[in-house]
């Protein structure tokens, strides 16, 4: 009779472990990176939206996202400037530390320039090294693609090693990559020249005070464009098998408009 009482225990036991769902622990997501990621200021109608603007509703209310990219700045200039001292001395263990660089290490001025193959590796191993040392979890992102087509309306590849760099450091130093400049390669040459405008900021005249003669701009994205690229990234999320995935809503998996 006590044996049958000591499994019957058992079993009701289990039961209720199995439905109990322990509470999740807070945890913060923090970015750096350039504008095609960080924070737009959206007053007076401005179209312009950074793509981690845009990922706050894919996750549930565990996660803070803390979106401190900033517009014009490369791995250097990231750092020189101070931004990257004001996340660093915040993260905690358990975070995560998504970094998306290489669309102003191009550039010529000194402030920004880096070489692909010394200084921007450099500074890239470096972000992680120091994210992980704060037992926090770096994510490297590849940049997104500008839009570019050649006459036959092929893409053409603007980033060149500052991409592929960013691949190989991801296999040699084992931290998870998400690959945004192929994601969104592909989704940008599947809409062609003229329907992957609607991406990227595209304004006529008169639609905001800050841009009184409107704007065709090729690399920074609009609302649509900012959404699709969050979707993207959550879908690297899955494909990666990040345990970020445990905090994302059921229902965030899609939804943006574009295909």
């Amino acid at each position: 009779m006590m044996k049958a009482n000591k499994n019957l225990f058992l079993v009701v036991f289990l039961i209720v472990c199995c439905a109990f769902k322990w509470p999740k622990e807070n945890i913060t997501v923090y970015s750096i990176g350039d504008s095609t990621m960080s924070k737009a200021n959206t007053a007076d109608n401005y179209p312009g939206r950074g793509w981690m603007q845009m990922i706050d509703p894919f996750f549930d209310e565990s996660v803070k996202v803390v979106n401190q990219g900033a517009s014009g700045r490369s791995s250097k200039s990231y750092r020189d400037e101070g931004h990257w001292n004001k996340v660093i001395t915040r993260v905690k263990a358990g975070d995560y530390v998504f970094i998306q660089f290489g669309h102003n290490d191009a550039k010529e001025d000194s402030l920004r320039h880096t070489d692909p193959q010394t200084t921007f590796k450099e500074n890239i191993q470096n972000y992680v090294n120091e994210a992980r040392a704060k037992n926090a979890n770096p994510i490297l992102f590849t940049s997104i693609v500008r839009r570019k087509f050649d006459k036959k309306g092929k893409l053409v590849d603007t980033h060149g090693e500052y991409v592929t760099v960013v691949r190989k450091l991801a296999a040699e130093m084992d931290v998870p990559l998400i690959d945004l400049n192929k994601m969104t390669a592909e989704v940008v040459e599947n809409l062609g020249p003229e329907e992957s405008k609607k991406l990227y900021i595209y304004v006529e005249p008169g639609v905001t005070a800050k841009l009184p003669n409107g704007k065709k701009d090729d690399t920074h994205l609009c609302e649509a464009g900012a959404i699709k690229v969050a979707e993207l990234a959550i879908k690297g999320l899955r494909d990666i098998k990040s345990p970020l995935v445990e905090y994302l809503k059921n229902d965030g998996e899609k939804v943006s408009p574009i295909k």
